[in-house]
């Protein structure tokens, strides 16, 4: 769009110059959506502690936060590439039969996990950590399987940058 402007003429014009401006930005405002979520008393306390710490402006906005980080990851984590990383699990050790569908499940996937090792963690609890290599969404697959036994209370896959030189 093009604007007649109460400019100065330039030395040697006669006539006002013409000023290109593009139209003014919308007052559009991104839509908020509410939900519900339902959280264990003890989690939504760590919630709140840390953002209040991080001196956040809500509790939404760390939900907002956590959100963007996890769909950022998850995006460069569906890629084909082949990648090294890490699964970390943290499982109550005294579920029935979880070590071994865990072990199971590692076994079967035996191309993928390089090694594991577990450290004993309080309130019997174990925290183990699973070198792993392959195609992103492959190890994605895998940390979400082992994400879905019944007893683990947390999965984590982390990627780097790089994969490993083979094995073979």
């Amino acid at each position: 769009m093009t604007k007649r402007a109460a400019v100065f003429p330039l030395a040697g014009s006669l006539t006002p110059a013409k000023v290109s401006s593009s139209p003014p930005m919308p007052r559009h405002r991104p839509t908020l959506a509410r939900f519900s979520v339902s959280l264990p008393s003890d989690l939504l306390d760590e919630l709140d502690d840390m953002v209040v710490q991080r001196k956040l402006p809500n509790r939404s906005h760390a939900i907002a936060e956590m959100a963007r980080e996890q769909l950022t990851e998850h995006a460069r984590e569906l890629g084909a590439k082949s990648m090294a990383g890490t699964i970390s699990l943290v499982y109550d050790y005294r579920k029935r039969n979880l070590q071994r569908k865990l072990a199971d499940i590692q076994h079967e996937n035996y191309l993928m996990v390089v090694t594991s090792t577990h450290v004993h963690l309080e309130h019997n609890h174990y925290l183990e950590v699973l070198l792993v290599q392959g195609p992103a969404r492959d190890l994605r697959r895998l940390a979400d399987t082992l994400a879905a036994c019944k007893g683990v209370k947390q999965a984590k896959l982390s990627l780097t940058a790089t994969a490993m030189p083979p094995l073979l």
